[in-house]
């Protein structure tokens, strides 16, 4: 974290007031501010969930509608996630110049507006067009949001708090994939977009009006700004980690040695994430990112489709067979929630890598002959990896210090979105080509990719974020 110095001038009695606030960050337990903010946040971040997989449930029907090949279908999937890249990369960089809120509050309307718009689309063209301009919302929304609660957190339980938060994406792919099975063979594919849209729209009111982060404000140099935010988070419950008046040294000693990291740190730039220190942490994360979505929506988004087209099941029973996906998956965030404090996020995410890859491996070896086989053991293998995937939500932002955090986490965010876009479209060739156990395969081996840059991560529970990324 550093202070702005076309603000601050880099003082030292700019330093010891900054210090001071983030102190008082790090002072307050999690409290009703918190969750207040959390449950804003996080009723974007459920939409954006609900918006990146409406398409998967309203593929079954356009396939048949528009005649759509494998590859326009893996194209179509694609398209939203090309956007997402482009998303990342330009919102990560508006958060950063002109706040999380605003930034945010962008995105949010976007996506909205486009998943409106797709409502209308009559044709595979139009429909990949605005796609693609949708995703540019939906991969702006969640790393600014990850960024955001990860900078209201304190050190200790910040795991859970943050997963807690996360819990919401799933849950989004879940209320997706519900609204999808009842909704598309009874009122339309449609009704489906106009389901994630319509409700996107009411939330932004409350989106504007949060308080910016108060870290992001500080390492402006707007110390006013964050005071008036920091008053309000203490206000809010009477609870210290710490308490100033009798434990006057342990106070001391966390205010000096916030001092001391910021007076060492610069102004950031996207340039220092490939600086000796923070190279590895880059390369690893953009690993983590690409092969966890790989195999996360690669199968996610293929899942309703391949039961239609390849185990010609009924269209109702194969969105009702891929919703049941969405709910192992919650129930596994659920639970990753409340022990990765415990375990650590580099042990949970390596034993998520090498359980995926070896579930995905038996459904291949067995050439994945059932739909059930691929209910059993690709539905499992997913909610395992959709841990990690929650999980480098919490993780990115934490490697990363305040003045490059939103850009950090934007930019590996992109390699998700370049490996969602890469998977759908890899797997309507390699179906094509050369069948579903083939495709199953590909899955696990990417899990191996993964496996070995989860080793190489840096432990961060329980740490602050200042001690962590100085």
């Amino acid at each position: 974290m550093t202070v702005d110095s076309t603000q601050t001038g880099q003082s030292g009695g700019a330093i010891q007031q900054a210090a001071g606030l983030l102190f008082r960050i790090e002072n307050v337990p999690f409290s009703r501010w918190h969750t207040k903010a959390r449950i804003i946040m996080g009723s974007a971040t459920f939409f954006d969930a609900f918006d990146a997989l409406a398409l998967a449930f309203v593929l079954p029907v356009l396939i048949g509608l528009w005649h759509l090949s494998p590859l326009q279908v893996g194209m179509l999937i694609a398209s939203g996630y090309a956007g997402q890249v482009i998303g990342a990369l330009l919102f990560g960089w508006l958060a950063e110049r002109y706040g999380r809120v605003p930034s945010v509050t962008a995105t949010v309307a976007l996506m909205s507006v486009m998943s409106i718009a797709c409502a209308t689309a009559g044709s595979f063209d139009v429909l990949f067009a605005l796609r693609f301009l949708q995703g540019i919302g939906v991969g702006g929304e969640v790393p600014i949001a990850a960024a955001y609660i990860n900078e209201l957190s304190q050190a200790k339980g910040r795991g859970r708090f943050f997963i807690l938060y996360e819990l919401i994406f799933p849950l989004g792919l879940l209320a997706a994939a519900q609204v999808g099975a009842f909704v598309v063979p009874r009122f339309g594919w449609e009704y489906m977009f106009l389901a994630g849209g319509i409700p996107g729209l009411l939330i932004l009111v409350f989106m504007a009006r949060l308080p910016e982060s108060p870290r992001w404000l500080t390492s402006k140099g707007r110390f006013a700004d964050a005071e008036r935010v920091i008053a309000g988070i203490e206000a809010s419950t009477t609870k210290r980690s710490l308490d100033i008046t009798r434990e006057k040294d342990q106070v001391a000693a966390r205010v000096a040695a916030l001092e001391t990291g910021l007076a060492n740190t610069r102004k950031g730039s996207w340039k220092e994430l490939f600086s000796p220190l923070y190279r590895p942490r880059t390369l690893v994360v953009w690993v983590l990112w690409a092969s966890s979505y790989f195999v996360a929506n690669g199968i996610n988004n293929w899942l309703p489709t391949l039961y239609r087209t390849v185990y010609h099941l009924p269209l109702q029973e194969s969105l009702r067979m891929a919703s049941l996906t969405n709910v192992l998956s919650t129930c596994a965030v659920l639970a990753c929630a409340l022990m990765v404090d415990r375990v650590g996020r580099r042990r949970w995410a390596t034993s998520s890598f090498l359980v995926s890859g070896l579930l995905l491996g038996l459904l291949a070896a067995i050439g994945a002959g059932s739909p059930w086989s691929v209910v059993v053991l690709a539905s499992t293998a997913y909610a395992v990896m959709g841990t990690t995937t929650v999980l480098l939500y919490l993780y990115t932002p934490e490697i990363y210090p305040t003045r490059m955090r939103a850009i950090g986490t934007g930019l590996a965010t992109s390699w998700l979105r370049v490996a969602s876009a890469t998977a759908p479209a890899i797997v309507g060739i390699v179906l094509t080509s050369h069948g579903i156990a083939t495709v199953f395969l590909m899955f696990a081996l990417a899990n191996v990719a993964g496996f070995f840059a989860a080793q190489r991560m840096v432990e961060t529970a329980n740490r602050a974020l200042e001690e962590i990324s100085p």
